[in-house]
């Protein structure tokens, strides 16, 4: 009687230590690879006999700025989290809280922009960009960048705040307070873990994006990292320089990862938030 718990068991384990592997293995890859030089590169051993950081001093040490594309994807990824969250609060809460007319055409309309492939608004976009004055600054891509999380915040946080008590809402109206003070101040606290999610994920979005920095940036300067990581290049025409770019792309991994272990907790509440009514 007790065999089927206990290989269903082993079965589980088995399978999410499966995944474990798949996920994390690429990484771990990743990481290795970064500290290997010169013919060890291609050796089919995982782990570097000799590891050395040489790869990460390269990066920052030459022709290509890469410090300075690091802080570019620093300040416009977390430029655009801020404007889209504070944008995306006081638009949840007309959607998720005040009936009026054509509500629901409106949450429609924004998915269905949230679901517009960027190619589609890439020449538009490129005009705007170039009348305001824009064009080739890095900051100029929080524009794009929030055009299009805005709408995946708003949908996100009006199904959050549609589930917050009528009461708290109508006791802070009984004690005088605006809009305003009910979304900063009493609604905030307890939409800090959905808060925490959407935000997280509109950063990587962020933060990962590559098409708009591609198109708008041509100065190195200027450019954000994904853009950056491709365009390391070798010596030689002919020479892929992996070290440099597995480099790049631990230390671009790093902050991601960082992010989410340390608001873990909030994500799986964020995210899990509403699974159970009670």
């Amino acid at each position: 009687m007790n065999q089927r718990p206990l290989w269903g068991s082993i079965v589980l384990y088995l399978f999410a230590a499966l995944v474990v592997v798949v996920s994390v293995y690429p990484f771990l890859y990743t990481i290795t690879t970064s500290l290997k030089t010169g013919t060890e590169l291609f050796s089919t051993s995982l782990f570097p006999s000799a590891p050395t950081l040489q790869n990460y001093i390269t990066l920052f040490k030459g022709k290509q700025p890469f410090g300075t594309q690091l802080g570019n994807s620093i300040l416009v990824a977390t430029v655009t989290v801020t404007i889209s969250m504070l944008m995306a609060i006081t638009g949840a809460y007309a959607l998720g809280r005040i009936n009026f007319k054509g509500k629901s055409t409106l949450l429609l309309a924004i998915l269905a922009v949230s679901m517009f492939p960027q190619v589609a608004v890439l020449s538009g976009m490129f005009e705007l960009m170039q009348a305001l004055g824009l064009y080739n600054r890095s900051i100029g891509l929080v524009l794009p960048y929030t055009v299009f999380t805005l709408p995946f915040t708003v949908w996100m946080l009006t199904t959050f705040m549609r589930g917050l008590p009528k009461e708290l809402e109508e006791a802070a109206i009984m004690d005088g307070c605006g809009p305003l003070r009910i979304i900063f101040q009493v609604f905030m606290p307890l939409l800090a873990p959905a808060l925490v999610s959407t935000g997280l994920l509109a950063f990587i979005g962020a933060w990962n994006e590559f098409l708009f920095a591609l198109t708008f940036m041509t100065d190195d300067f200027q450019r954000t990292v994904p853009v950056g990581i491709s365009m390391i290049s070798g010596a030689t025409a002919y020479e892929i320089p992996w070290g440099s770019i597995m480099a790049a792309s631990v230390i671009v991994t790093v902050p991601l990862v960082l992010l989410v272990l340390v608001f873990q907790k909030k994500i799986v509440s964020g995210l899990t938030a509403g699974a159970v009514k009670g």
